[in-house]
């Protein structure tokens, strides 16, 4: 579908996609290839992430980001954050402590792992803004606001370094250490299969690598393992593709805040998965050109071109699950009338756009070119797998609170699903997309609700 003079107009596949290339071709030769940008959800697949970055380098870009929720945007060239472990292990660890993650609505399969756990005998212990309901029982809860987050976890530092009789990290006051603070130190301190886990918040944190940091100097000091729980199904994936900035690109925040000129939204709905919120989508009104990738009629305030793509169940494609494990699957229904896989219209974008050596038959081909570093036994290269941060650790307020998406709000499939908007969960949510009474008609994509 594309907009013309303010009203949809459905055209067949190669008119969008002229349409779509001629206006990102256009804005990026008159307007400056600094001024296109792609934001992506990082619950596409490796190929259709992939050949995403290969659609904003055609264009001479370098803006890319699938951080829609982070509030601090560091540069780890290289470096990809990850659980820091098999997720086997986690049903055998013996002490834990998880920093910033409702883990029971944000990661219930991992949840389930180190319940096991702690029903062999494990201490887990928490730093959380809300007292958890995590089903379970907790060694020891040390609850902040989520702004002085750096705080609290510095008082667990103090707490290490005064058990073991050395310095705390810089920032770290000696005597700042309460009785949660000391308990999850001495807990941490005892026992032998160990982790320090960061979750949701703590990844999207304004202070996040301050976070790290001091989780890395816990973890060191104690002999536990660092990890990120990671939000979304290929988060890992896509920091292996590099679907991030890279050189001067604008990070994810900088994009939607009026800095570009045109921009491509692969399964991505601004004001729900941006940390930004609805002034993402304002911030997006003022470009010239938006182009949505989606299986659902959506951005149809904001967008010149929507192209209908296909949900995970009508394509084949793959993720990187959080201990960096590549996970392949297969499409188990046809596509809905005229909808594509992704990573074909990606393509087929990019060839447009002056891409060269593009020429797949399937998505397995596709992903040989984005992952040659997978080993035979399907992990990615452990060597690009790292937690390690040089960050200084900078203990104080943070400006703004972390943004998190609730169990049913994470992507645009729950976000559509009645039966999980009837749940408790659902209707608890902060922030709920309004669901149609009657599903809007749509000839080119899957019929599904306008925001």
């Amino acid at each position: 579908m594309i907009k013309q003079d303010g009203r949809w107009l459905t055209v067949d596949w190669q008119t969008a996609l002229e349409y779509a290339a001629s206006g990102l071709r256009d804005i990026a030769d008159k307007q400056g290839s600094h001024t296109v940008g792609l934001l992506a959800s990082p619950h596409s697949t490796v190929e259709e992430l992939w050949l995403a970055t290969q659609l904003t380098q055609a264009l001479g870009s370098n803006n890319i980001d699938h951080r829609l929720r982070c509030a601090e945007f560091t540069s780890t060239p290289g470096k990809v954050r990850w659980l820091g472990m098999p997720i086997a292990d986690l049903s055998v660890l013996d002490r834990a402590l998880v920093i910033g993650s409702n883990l029971r609505k944000d990661h219930p399969l991992f949840a389930q792992r180190i319940r096991q756990a702690v029903r062999l005998g494990a201490q887990v212990s928490a730093l959380v803004e809300t007292q958890p309901d995590w089903a379970m029982p907790l060694h020891a809860v040390l609850q902040a606001d989520a702004l002085d987050w750096t705080q609290a976890l510095a008082s667990v530092a103090a707490a290490v370094a005064a058990e073991k009789g050395v310095e705390p990290p810089t920032g770290a006051d000696k005597n700042g250490a309460d009785a949660a603070a000391t308990a999850i130190a001495r807990s941490l301190l005892s026992g032998s299969a160990k982790a320090v886990l960061l979750g949701n918040a703590a990844a999207h944190h304004a202070q996040a690598s301050s976070l790290l940091a001091l989780a890395q100097w816990i973890a060191e000091q104690t002999g536990a393992r660092l990890g990120y729980l990671t939000e979304a199904a290929n988060t890992v994936g896509a920091q292996c593709v590099g679907a991030q900035p890279q050189k001067d690109g604008l990070n994810a925040a900088q994009m939607v805040q009026g800095a570009l000129k045109a921009a491509v939204l692969l399964n991505v709905e601004p004001q729900w998965d941006c940390a930004a919120g609805d002034a993402a989508l304002q911030g997006l009104q003022s470009a010239h050109t938006v182009i949505t990738l989606s299986p659902f009629k959506t951005n149809l305030d904001i967008s010149d071109v929507l192209l209908p793509i296909s949900p995970f169940t009508e394509t084949s494609g793959s993720f990187v699950n959080a201990e960096g494990r590549l996970q392949s699957f297969h499409a188990v229904v046809r596509p809905l009338g005229e909808t594509r896989p992704a990573w074909k219209v990606l393509c087929a974008l990019a060839r447009m756009l002056g891409a060269e050596d593009l020429d797949f038959d399937n998505s397995q081909q596709v992903l040989a070119r984005a992952l040659p570093g997978v080993l035979a036994d399907g992990l990615v290269n452990g060597g690009r797998l790292d937690n390690h941060t040089d960050a200084p650790v900078v203990v104080q307020r943070a400006s703004v609170a972390p943004v998190t998406a609730s169990i049913y709000q994470l992507d645009a499939l729950v976000r559509r699903s009645p039966a999980l908007q009837a749940t408790h969960d659902g209707k608890s949510a902060p922030r709920r997309m309004p669901l149609p009474s009657v599903p809007i008609p749509a000839p080119a994509s899957h019929e599904g609700s306008q925001p």
